[in-house]
């Protein structure tokens, strides 16, 4: 799938996610060039590293945190805005400074800056990343050329115009791996990006042909960040009328999996952690005996026994940027399941239900107990 229009259709959501891997390279040159300053926010090893961001943009933080504290050799953690604002004293609850990273395709969501000024007033030291889609975004404008933050506005082709973020997903995931140093071989990425959308039509129509009511969709380490915004593009694309459904391969046994019926297709997505695949390949069996394999998608390599969607892994490339590469998979499979069912993928929500920009949140005041 380009943008030239493999689809049907030549819609704004089906460009931005063709365009990804030659958005990639720009990504990399715009992080780059931030490298010096981003380097003097990390600061001792004392300091947290927290990183945010509300619905799709709270998933970059949950693909990436795992990688990140595996290069830096300290704790990284993944905290949505909308779970900071709504109890922030739970994430200051001792002394130690903080890296907040925020991820942003706007700034504009509420939850965005409130969670920023939250923690600028709750934590002393406060240090501040921003990655960001919009350098004209509230979030950018309010930290830009403030002391101890950082905004590191990526190219203006991954602000996706679409409803659902796609090239916005992948350009900041791959902007923090790059930020905090992480060895991605861009290149290498691009490639396989661009082999991996040249299969997707083929693949995603199968899927969408079979009329699922219900997509599954599985990850384990990283790649569960990974379901869930696989699980919210379905959700977003096709109106809720198909439903997604996100869990990790161990824990979709403890109740979710109650959810499989007739009409339920299954995407696991294979781990190239050579511990955590073991995981999802036997969920993947598990599924296939339950589902047949006509019902079961596993998005990887070295898998027999159900459909099978190749996405390779490069050399160089840790299972954070090979979520990249997987979400193809999840973002063309939503796109050919919107336009199945009659959907304007752009404008999923014409009556204005949903919007690209949450609306109708109120942010009440916050007064910390005194102990």
């Amino acid at each position: 799938m380009h943008s030239s229009g493999r689809w049907p259709g030549d819609s704004r959501t089906a460009r931005e996610i063709g365009q990804q891997p030659a958005t990639w390279l720009r990504v990399a040159d715009a992080v780059r060039r931030a490298r010096p300053e981003i380097g003097r926010l990390v600061g001792d090893e004392r300091r947290r590293i927290v990183l945010t961001g509300a619905g799709t943009s709270a998933f970059v933080g949950e693909v990436v945190a795992r990688d990140l504290a595996r290069h830096l050799g300290r704790p990284v953690e993944a905290i949505a805005t909308t779970d900071i604002v709504a109890d922030p004293s739970a994430v200051t609850v001792d002394e130690r400074p903080i890296l907040l990273v925020s991820f942003a395709r706007s700034g504009n969501s509420p939850e965005s800056v409130a969670a920023a000024d939250l923690l600028d007033r709750l934590t002393p030291g406060l240090r501040h990343l921003v990655i960001t889609c919009d350098p004209e975004g509230q979030l950018a404008r309010r930290w830009s050329g403030a002391a101890d933050a950082v905004v590191v506005a990526l190219p203006d082709e991954v602000n996706d115009r679409g409803f659902a973020m796609t090239s916005s997903f992948t350009g900041m995931a791959l902007a923090a791996l790059l930020a905090f140093g992480v060895d991605v071989d861009v290149e290498a990425l691009a490639r396989a990006g661009t082999a991996v959308l040249e299969e997707a039509a083929e693949h995603a129509s199968a899927i969408s042909g079979a009329k699922p009511a219900r997509l599954v969709f599985l990850g384990s380490g990283p790649l569960l960040g990974l379901a869930r915004e696989a699980a919210l593009k379905c959700l977003e694309l096709t109106r809720g009328e198909v439903v997604g459904i996100a869990d990790s391969a161990l824990g979709f046994r403890h109740g979710p999996k109650s959810v499989l019926d007739e009409r339920t297709i299954a995407v696991v997505f294979l781990s190239t952690d050579p511990h955590a695949r073991q995981y999802d390949v036997d969920i993947a069996r598990e599924l296939v005996q339950s589902l047949g394999e006509e019902r079961v998608v596993v998005v990887g390599t070295g898998f027999g026994g159900a459909r099978v969607w190749p996405v390779p892994s490069p050399p160089q490339v840790p299972v954070a940027g090979y979520a990249l590469l997987a979400v193809i998979a999840a973002q063309t499979t939503a796109l050919a399941c919107s336009l199945a069912l009659g959907i304007t993928p752009d404008n999923p929500f014409p009556d204005g239900e949903v919007n690209r920009v949450v609306q109708g949140v109120v942010i009440h005041d916050f007064t910390p107990e005194v102990s």
